[in-house]
């Protein structure tokens, strides 16, 4: 699966100085270097290149101020990253080319220069409030069948992880949830019940997510 890409893809970035989160705005993996401005890169995953992640990338470029593509490098030199005129395609894209070998290094094919101005102020700061609201990493970019941890779905879990620790009021979750009152209130996922005005315990349904996702009890409690 991509997921296998990545972490070499995640790691490599981080010697860049990034910070890099995976599933963010429908994007594999999104690194976010701090400064004046920030400095924003995506790259989408694929296990062998195609123009299926070329028009990924496309997409994706309004985003962010450099856009790659990675997938694994044929062991015997035969796949899209030997092919010149694919590689000339991104290249005139401005999409850089990561290459992934078996042994998780990672190679650049071809660097990621943006040849004209295209950011879309809207979807980038959209894409940045969603990966700075994430605490720490928590999905691997490259699976789209599992559910995405969101910042949503995150202070959601923080939320019943507090119910089940006996806080069961809006206001003694806010430390860790900020935006608690409204998420008990719209249930999005069905796992609160209001016993009374301002008390919330947990349903069968929040239980379950709590024992799916059990790291969330770390974040709460530190």
């Amino acid at each position: 699966m991509e997921t296998t890409l990545y972490l070499p893809v995640k790691t490599f970035l981080e010697g860049f100085g990034f910070v890099v989160k995976g599933e963010v705005a429908s994007c594999d993996l999104v690194g976010v270097r701090a400064g004046e401005p920030d400095i924003v890169v995506v790259c989408e995953l694929k296990l062998t290149f195609n123009l299926e992640l070329i028009l990924q990338a496309v997409d994706r470029a309004t985003l962010c101020d450099e856009v790659w593509i990675a997938a694994r490098v044929s062991a015997k030199g035969r796949g899209r990253e030997a092919d010149k005129r694919y590689r000339d395609l991104c290249r005139r894209l401005g999409i850089g080319m990561l290459g992934v070998a078996d042994t998780g290094a990672v190679s650049v094919i071809v660097s990621a220069v943006s040849p004209m101005p295209r950011t879309n102020p809207k979807r980038r700061a959209r894409l940045v409030k969603e990966h700075r609201a994430r605490h720490g990493d928590p999905t691997a970019g490259g699976g789209a069948r599992a559910p995405i941890m969101t910042a949503y779905r995150q202070q959601a879990l923080l939320c019943a992880a507090a119910i089940r620790a006996g806080r069961v009021r809006p206001v003694e979750m806010r430390p860790k949830a900020p935006k608690a009152a409204a998420i008990l209130q719209d249930n999005v996922y069905g796992w609160f019940e209001r016993v009374e005005r301002g008390i919330y315990r947990l349903t069968e349904s929040g239980t379950k997510a709590l024992e799916r996702w059990p790291q969330i009890e770390d974040t709460a409690e530190g």
